[in-house]
């Protein structure tokens, strides 16, 4: 059992009538609760990483409805939350105690902030030694600009722009489950069409 699912920042604000709606948000949740039945099925280690902001910031903060963890996401007992307080998931936190206690060396990712905090949690988990995937449809992130050019809701990765680049340092997967490829020795979501190169 050396594979867990992270799932990063599914918090309220992040929803319709929160303080920072993102792109199709709701879509991404609808493949993460499906993840979570293929771990929960399997008895796989699931992580919720849960970001809580200091006091003036925009959103996330602290003892608010935003801040919570979405209701359909809800964790179980024997599932395990990290609060963290900046982009890295990693950072001043109890994940890699966690996942080295247990003995976990894949990880499945799926959140948001794409362009933020997923980004940065997953360069920091394969700077730890982790074998990451990262679950492309079951993240979200805002509409960006840049040059008044509107960008495409692509996952980021060494160029930000292209899911096909050949210099990416982790997997980048569509949401498609397969339980008789899947083992407990790899990632535990497999595609039949994203992009699977380490």
């Amino acid at each position: 059992m050396n594979t867990a699912l992270v799932i990063i920042d599914i918090q309220n604000d992040y929803f319709p009538q929160g303080k920072c709606e993102l792109f199709q948000s709701e879509q991404a949740l609808k493949v993460t609760k499906r993840l979570l039945e293929h771990f929960r099925e399997r008895k796989l280690p699931i992580f919720y990483v849960q970001h809580i902001s200091s006091e003036g910031a925009a959103f996330f903060l602290p003892n608010t409805k935003g801040v919570q963890l979405h209701k359909e996401i809800e964790p179980l007992s024997s599932e395990y939350i990290i609060v963290k307080h900046t982009p890295n998931s990693f950072h001043e936190t109890t994940l890699q105690e966690k996942l080295t206690s247990l003995s976990i060396k894949n990880l499945v990712m799926c959140g948001k902030m794409t362009h933020m905090c997923v980004d940065t949690t997953v360069r920091a988990a394969k700077d730890l030694g982790h074998l990451v995937t990262l679950i492309s449809d079951a993240c979200a992130t805002k509409d960006l600009e840049w040059n008044g050019r509107k960008l495409p809701q692509i996952i980021c990765c060494k160029c930000h722009v292209n899911p096909d680049c050949h210099d990416c340092t982790f997997s980048i997967k569509n949401s498609v489950l397969s339980s008789d490829r899947t083992q407990e020795t790899a990632p535990a979501a497999v595609t039949q069409n994203g992009k699977q190169r380490l």
